[in-house]
């Protein structure tokens, strides 16, 4: 496991406190699931964004096959 140095605002480090107090883990744990929570959350962003420029894509591509056979459905010899 790699030790993290960082530098937290008074403030914000008193409320990291008082919550990993009032779940009874250690400081250190509750960072570590923030960080976790934060990780997950990022990362479902990035997949929905995949998932809706993949859907955007299709989208276009069905607008056009559904064009082409507007252009065909009333032909007498479709």
């Amino acid at each position: 496991m790699t030790t993290l140095s960082l530098r937290l605002p008074d403030d914000l480090l008193r409320e990291v406190d008082v919550s990993a107090d009032e779940l009874h883990i250690p400081r250190a744990a509750y960072v570590r699931k923030a960080l976790e929570q934060m990780n997950a959350a990022v990362y479902a962003q990035r997949r929905r964004t995949r998932l809706m420029e993949a859907s955007l894509k299709v989208r276009g591509e069905s607008m056009r096959v559904n064009a082409e056979f507007d252009g065909i459905e009333d032909a007498p010899n479709a």
